[in-house]
């Protein structure tokens, strides 16, 4: 059977750019796997993991124009953007080398046999573990920050895992190249080449996460893709982890106070953050809580005077694109819906972005309207009008797990200085709290530092698990908890002896040591 080709294509005009790979076959998965899984004992030193994620960041750094380049002739996403995710992805390689140099995402404890308690205590001294290989699905409006070289296969890494890399048919090209960096910095830091592998093709991602060798899989996409794979990796004779961030309405909340303050600003930057990076942004505010009245008329005002002096912008593909014209179309039919800046399909390749307003009451309740509950991929987002606290909650009870939930309030509502302007926005704020993991107040979604208190995930279908997939702690997916009972000193791992000869930090007897 003749191999399938994988084409780079370029967006801006839909033309085939170069064959860059082939699909992999179910052969050339296990090999992929296997040559991988062969890789493990290598990445069990923490200081040749922390090297070759510092290592991988300089490769790509000094790659940069190459990687951009190619990034944009496959994405459109431009320049500028693309020069701060490369920024933003190598950032985070060394941010992961820092994580495992520190050594706390071990969580080590031990406790010494103590004869008194009730029931006695044994010896106990427990850590965490690699779990092995990880398939990596990488994502579409992210070549770099959430691809091969991305959130994913870095802590990946830096846990000890080999990863295989399904690379999206999005941008094959960026994915071989730095796959190809990743590798050299592999070698460069005097580990296998295997540590990190590319996969290509809709088949391969199904083959992959099937696979006996593969300890845990790792995801962005599609709701309708990642739960295709949630299901299979559940399915396996031996279940696996599957980290899955799946779709976002990302809902915002504008008090009425908040809409009086400052419409015209709240107006504006949400048009900024709806329509950045042409809508494909995974914390796009996809839904809004916004007054009627004057002062809500006046924020709508300023959202259509942003949005209409938007110019058009070109999708990542012409499927999406396809896609995000007909799910407007579909929601702009719905009885009592407006579209005040007609977002849509605009020319061949490009699209414009705009909204759809409706009265808050039609969400109320199951019915038709449920459609406008659900992610529209691409610069869109739905303005429901409310007239009473009474609408918002009944709006907000039937809304999915989300990544992000923010609300803009008054400083009325913020200072404390008005004891019931306070209790409504705290009573807000309790409402949102369980629909998200990232909860915000008077900001915008879009954009998710890289930090240690960072969450990127939430009630599904945002993600599958209650795991991050951005910040330190997004290592912990990828490992599992051994305690050793009773074992003598000489069999212990170092990381657990008495004597801490690794320096690393840990709980001994319930305290804290370094």
């Amino acid at each position: 059977m003749a191999a399938v080709p994988v084409w780079s294509v370029d967006p801006r005009t839909g033309k085939q750019r170069e064959q860059v790979a082939a699909e992999a076959t179910a052969a050339d998965i296990d090999r992929a796997v296997r040559a991988a899984h062969a890789a493990r004992a290598a990445l069990a030193d923490r200081s040749a993991r922390a090297a070759l994620l510092r290592t991988a960041a300089d490769v790509l750094d000094a790659s940069g124009d190459e990687v951009i380049a190619t990034a944009d002739a496959e994405t459109a996403l431009g320049a500028a953007r693309l020069t701060g995710e490369l920024a933003r992805t190598t950032a985070q390689l060394r941010a992961f080398a820092e994580v495992v140099d520190e050594g706390a995402f071990l969580d080590i404890h031990i406790d010494h046999a103590d004869a008194g308690r009730t029931p006695p205590w044994p010896d106990l001294r427990r850590m965490k573990l690699p779990l092995g290989v990880v398939a990596v699905y990488a994502a579409s409006n992210f070549p770099l920050a959430f691809s091969v070289p991305g959130g994913d296969t870095a802590s990946a890494l830096a846990a000890g895992c080999p990863v295989v890399v399904k690379a999206h048919p999005d941008h094959p090209a960026t994915s071989e190249l730095c796959a190809s960096l990743l590798r050299r910095a592999a070698v460069e830091a005097g580990l296998p080449a295997d540590v990190v592998n590319v996969v290509h093709g809709f088949e391969a991602g199904v083959e992959l996460v099937k696979h006996p060798l593969v300890a845990a899989a790792g995801f962005t996409g599609s709701v309708r893709g990642g739960r295709a794979l949630y299901d299979a990796a559940a399915a396996r004779p031996t279940p696996i982890p599957f980290h899955g961030e799946l779709g976002s309405l990302n809902p915002v909340v504008i008090t009425e106070a908040a809409a009086a303050e400052r419409a015209e600003q709240i107006g504006a930057g949400l048009a900024g953050s709806m329509s950045m990076g042409v809508g494909q942004f995974c914390t796009k505010p996809g839904f809004v809580l916004a007054p009627t009245g004057e002062a809500g008329d006046a924020l709508v005002k300023s959202l259509t005077a942003t949005l209409s002096e938007t110019g058009p912008g070109v999708m990542l593909d012409h499927r999406m694109r396809d896609a995000f014209a007909a799910g407007v179309r579909e929601r702009a039919e719905l009885p009592g819906v407006e579209a005040p800046v007609t977002p849509g399909a605009d020319g061949e390749h490009t699209v414009n972005a705009g909204f759809l307003t409706l009265p808050a009451e039609l969400l109320a309740q199951e019915g038709p309207h449920d459609l406008l509950l659900e992610e529209c991929f691409g610069p869109v987002a739905v303005v429901a009008r409310y007239s009473s606290a009474e609408e918002i909650s009944a709006v907000l009870s039937r809304l999915p797990g989300n990544l992000t939930a923010t609300l803009h309030l008054a400083d009325a509502e913020t200072d404390g200085g008005d004891a019931d302007a306070a209790s409504g926005a705290a009573g807000l704020l309790a409402e949102v709290t369980p629909l998200a993991g990232r909860i915000l107040v008077n900001g915008w979604p879009t954009g998710v530092a890289v930090a240690p208190a960072q969450h990127h995930g939430g009630p599904y279908p945002a993600t599958t698990s209650t795991s991050t997939s951005v910040g330190a702690t997004a290592i912990e997916r990828w490992l599992r908890p051994v305690s050793y009972q009773s074992t003598p000193e000489a069999l212990l791992p170092p990381e657990l002896r008495d004597d801490n000869p690794l320096g690393l930090p840990r709980r001994v007897d319930g305290r804290q040591e370094n």
